[in-house]
């Protein structure tokens, strides 16, 4: 699968490392960094969803997303993301990521706004809850990063996800570009997307706010940890 990941915004806080172990997924541990765990919170534009190099999908393949996510590594030594919850627009990918490789996306009403200096999310959960989960986000984006920190390349360069199906750890990785990262000035910050995922952050602002324009991602074949 390609597709592209635009208008995005990195929202990070720390969070237990204890507690982010209790969530994730048999076979891998929490990815620290410095002895810090963090959760993410990640509102863009999916664009152009297709298989292989069509493409993009007419109206199903494009749509607003927002993911709370989490950091792992398995026992081969393979960084990835984890995710908590991922919210989207459109039901009918929501209902195939659900059935098909178990990744946890649920169905909201969501909007992204975006003009020279900011950029605006909204999301609103549907189905299949809980009723009430919801965030605006709001942000001013500003200079390009030239050098990101050790910190910011830990947050953003990863290169697949772990979940589990049927019991058993799958890896599927991906490929693209480095990450155009902006610095980010937060506006606006009202979720309970993180407290929804049945975490609790260290501190109430977040410790880290990017921005990217975004980059074109390409989806490799997933294999189960061990196999």
């Amino acid at each position: 699968m390609t597709q592209s990941w635009l208008e995005l915004v990195f929202l990070h806080w720390e969070v237990d490392p204890q507690d982010v172990a209790a969530l994730l997924p048999r076979g891998t541990v929490p990815d620290t960094y410095e002895g810090a765990a963090y959760v993410g919170l990640v509102p863009f534009r999916m664009h152009g969803v297709a298989p292989f190099e069509l493409p993009g999908i007419p109206y199903f393949g494009s749509f607003p997303e927002t993911n709370v996510r989490l950091y792992s590594v398995d026992r081969e030594g393979r960084r990835g993301v984890v995710f908590l919850s991922l919210d989207a627009s459109r039901l009918l990918p929501v209902l195939a990521a659900r059935l098909g490789p178990r990744i946890p996306y649920v169905w909201s009403n969501m909007s992204v706004r975006a003009d020279a200096r900011t950029v605006a999310y909204a999301s609103g959960r549907r189905w299949p809850g809980p009723r009430g989960a919801r965030s605006r986000i709001v942000v001013r984006k500003g200079e390009r990063i030239a050098d990101p920190t050790g910190l910011e390349h830990f947050l953003t360069a990863r290169w697949g996800l772990h979940t589990a199906v049927a019991g058993r750890l799958l890896y599927l990785p991906n490929a693209h570009p480095r990450w155009p990262l902006h610095r980010a000035e937060l506006l606006e910050c009202d979720e309970n997307l993180v407290a929804s995922a049945g975490l609790a952050t260290i501190g109430e602002a977040p410790v880290s706010v990017l921005y990217s324009p975004g980059v074109r991602a390409r989806f490799g074949r997933p294999r189960f940890v061990g196999a």
